[in-house]
């Protein structure tokens, strides 16, 4: 979740008693107040529940109701799903044996072949403004850009006016042929007077027949729902979250948005692949097929779909599913037929002696869409977590730790040790917010510290350490994790992208990542100084971590944390 996904929204709306009974207790917050800051919640899960059983009928007959509620309540967290597995993939250990160890990967997912050398870590919010800045300046075909949203200060603007001069550019005659493509949440994009939309206009207007903006909205935001949920809480139902920045073949992958904190004092990871056309081809048809399924920007400011392709919310919600379900398999799975065709042929090649490329390494696409059903990052994050065992060591980052129940059944489980990195309070993105929002922070800590507590009460303190990230007046939003095989100094792998590995990454949201497995040394140990460099800036968790004064959490913000955390 980013900084914009504010909590409030929700289910459970035979608990409304409950709630009241908590309020009660929950002194010095008025009984107004909190009953303002859950109307929603109440409202939207009994209005869900009703409206779904009145006119279920109705909507098979004719395609939609104009006030049909997509189901919102969240079913339990299941338990970890069955992972793939093929014989003979597990159990290797050191380098030599990266290929094996992690071929099972390439029977699932594309799998691109890239050299090493042209893959770099990004560290700071300035290094990746910049180099975002640079690249579209010199784009001649392409920039794709996917995003939860756009920002409406000065930095957003002067990204703005870097397409711009490329577009002109272009129609000098240096490079006719430039499309220039964004994605972002409608939610997201559409709030407020000045928004992602008014920041992009006048570029549409412009260049319309090379300017393309595409507003993804989540066929779980509908009827009453989408009528009685504010506009500063309905992205809390589900987004588009993907975070893919890509210019010409080279390609950006990360969980920042754009947005000036993004620019500027907000931590989080990047990764440049330079000159991989064969990723960034990948990645601007995955980013083109989500767009090609999302409401169009006009140049009037209105919004419409593509001919043809079913309405978000107006629509039928499973036939709406199911279309875009399968318009983006279709990248998937035809990147992943014609990477298997070409890695046989290698192979083939390899047996005949002709000696192989410098492609050192493996890029893996990993896409999760729950709501279209496609949870293809989950599977293989639990794969991974899974073949962890003993003397591996997982560093695992989340700016907001709240990991799913069957994440954390690995976790705890017997296998890796674990250093997980979360932000402590004062980072966190929701840090001094006005009104509720700003006792978000505290239902982390009360998450955090269940967790702690599990953690003790299964005596894996030695093996499972829970890390704070501290930097005065920055914010923390990093996510993946880093994966170093049983005797091994420096990491093989790593989870780069936009997932958090929280409840709404698998299963409200639109997600993207990249699994990067290397043989280069050089790359391997960019990615152990991107971990230590993140790190070094942390405290170990420990009980009396809870005991400090500012860790008190409020007892309305403990009774209030079970019934929501589904949603952030």
């Amino acid at each position: 979740m980013s900084s914009a996904d504010f909590l409030v929204s929700s289910q459970f709306a035979d608990k409304v008693g409950w709630i009241e009974t908590a309020v009660m207790m929950a002194a010095p917050m008025s009984w107004r107040r909190l009953v303002y800051s859950v109307y929603t919640p109440v409202l939207t899960g009994i209005f869900t529940r009703i409206s779904d059983r009145l006119f279920r009928t109705r909507d098979r007959r004719r395609g939609s109701s104009v006030l049909l509620l997509a189901p919102l309540l969240a079913e339990a967290d299941p338990s970890p799903l069955p992972v793939f597995r093929s014989p003979g993939s597990t159990g290797v250990q050191g380098t030599d044996g990266l290929r094996a160890r992690f071929r099972w990967m390439a029977e699932h997912v594309p799998a691109f072949r890239v050299p090493g050398t042209h893959i770099h870590i990004l560290t700071s919010p300035d290094q990746f403004y910049h180099t975002m800045k640079a690249r579209i300046k010199t784009a001649k075909r392409r920039v794709v850009m996917a995003s939860l949203y756009l920002g409406t200060g000065p930095l957003e603007q002067e990204l703005v006016d870097c397409m711009q001069e490329a577009l002109e550019r272009s129609q000098e005659g240096d490079n006719p042929d430039l499309q220039v493509s964004i994605l972002l949440d409608y939610t997201r994009g559409s709030r407020g007077k000045t928004n992602s939309r008014s920041m992009l206009l006048p570029l549409l207007k412009q260049y319309s027949s090379q300017m393309r903006v595409s507003l993804y909205h989540t066929p779980d935001l509908r009827g009453l729902l989408r009528l009685l949920v504010p506009q500063r809480f309905n992205e809390t139902i589900g987004v588009q979250h993907i975070k893919a920045y890509l210019f010409d073949d080279d390609l950006i992958i990360s969980g920042a948005n754009l947005s000036d904190s993004y620019f500027t004092n907000r931590q989080d990871r990047y990764v440049l692949l330079e000159n991989c056309g064969e990723v960034a081809d990948f990645f601007s048809d995955l980013v083109g097929a989500v767009g090609d399924v999302s409401l169009q920007l006009q140049t009037d400011n209105s919004v419409s779909m593509m001919y043809g392709m079913v309405h978000p919310y107006r629509g039928n919600r499973d036939e709406f599913s199911a279309s875009a379900r399968q318009h983006i398999m279709e990248v998937v799975n035809t990147a992943h037929a014609r990477q298997h065709i070409a890695e046989s042929e290698r192979l083939v090649r390899e047996s005949e002696g002709e000696e192989g490329g410098k492609e050192d390494t493996w890029v893996f696409p990993l896409v999760q869409m729950k709501p279209l059903g496609i949870q293809v990052d989950e599977q293989v994050t639990q794969r991974l977590l899974t073949d962890a065992g003993p003397g591996a060591t997982v560093f695992l980052t989340s700016g907001y730790f709240n990991l799913t129940r069957a994440y954390m059944s690995l976790v705890l489980g017997l296998g890796a040790d674990y250093r997980i990195l979360t932000a402590s309070p004062e980072v966190n993105g929701f840090f001094g917010a006005k009104g509720i929002a700003g006792e978000i922070p505290a239902a982390y800590i009360h998450i955090a510290r269940q967790f702690y507590s599990k953690v003790c009460q299964l005596g894996q303190q030695e093996r499972v350490h829970l890390h704070e990230y501290h930097r005065a007046q920055w914010t923390f939003h990093a996510k993946g994790l880093w994966y170093y095989l049983r005797g091994q100094v420096r990491p093989c792998l790593t989870l780069i992208g936009s997932p958090n590995f929280g409840y709404r990454s698998v299963h409200r949201d639109l997600e993207a990542q990249i699994a990067i497995v290397t043989e280069n040394q050089v790359l391997q140990a960019q990615l152990q100084e991107e971990q230590e460099l993140l790190y070094q800036r942390s405290t170990e968790v420990s009980s009396s971590t809870f005991q400090q004064p500012d860790r008190h959490v409020k007892l309305w913000v403990k009774l209030l944390t079970p019934l929501i955390k589904n949603f952030f």
